[in-house]
């Protein structure tokens, strides 16, 4: 079940609260409109009416796959479902979790730990997209027309959050891994990846390892797995 409510000031802050007092896996919390939402590293996340600004969390279980790897999960079920919303376009994922669509960003996602909880948040441009960010944006709005309802959208996401979070679960990280590559921009993409502490590397997708980190193949031949940090498709001038 999803719980909607009018506004709010981040619904990852709000499921983190209700993880503090013990709620179980699956709550979902959707908002029409967020006053404080944020992506990684905090940054500022643009939420107008009539986008997807919803939360759910996972309770971590003895013998589970690694809690990183939950970003790989819920970018295979939104490129699912994003893919369906928007049929004949082709919606490709960024790692760890962002989709892209001409290399113009659709949505992010958002994890945040709390003890044994993972909150993982979903902001999906479905009517509106900013035009003033320093990489492209694009809504669903613009690619196909229309946009769907957040609610309806949001259904479709939980169900299709449950069904890969259960495969993950059950079979562990390797069909994860395999649709996340399937639905992944080609390889050869050039990238770059800023890697902690300054560093940026430059590389071409070169897949994932077996642990879900991306691997680049560098200029000189050798290959460098990122484990964390943003990264950047490098676009041709």
């Amino acid at each position: 079940m999803i719980r909607t409510v009018p506004e709010t000031g981040s619904t990852n802050d709000d499921l983190a609260a209700l993880a503090r007092a013990g709620a179980e896996e699956g709550h979902w919390l959707r908002a029409d409109r967020q006053t404080g939402g944020r992506g990684r590293q905090g940054r500022e996340w643009h939420s107008p009416p009539g986008n997807l600004y919803a939360s759910t969390l996972v309770r971590l279980r003895p013998g589970d796959p690694s809690a990183a790897t939950l970003a790989l999960v819920a970018a295979v079920a939104l490129q699912e479902v994003a893919a369906v919303f928007a049929p004949g376009t082709d919606v490709s994922i960024k790692w760890p979790n962002d989709l892209l669509v001409g290399g113009a960003k659709l949505s992010g996602i958002l994890l945040e730990r709390s003890e044994n909880a993972v909150i993982i948040g979903f902001g999906v441009n479905l009517a509106d997209h900013p035009a003033d960010t320093p990489r492209p944006a694009i809504s669903l709005r613009a690619l196909t027309g229309a946009s769907p309802d957040p609610g309806v959208f949001a259904e479709a996401l939980a169900d299709a959050f449950a069904r890969w979070l259960a495969r993950w679960r059950g079979e562990g990280l390797a069909p994860i891994r395999a649709q996340w590559l399937a639905a992944a921009h080609p390889a050869g993409t050039a990238l770059s990846a800023a890697a902690g502490h300054g560093e940026v590397v430059d590389g071409l997708f070169d897949g994932l390892d077996q642990n879900g980190g991306l691997r680049l193949r560098l200029a000189d031949g050798s290959s460098r797995v990122i484990h964390a940090g943003d990264v950047f498709l490098i676009q041709d001038p």
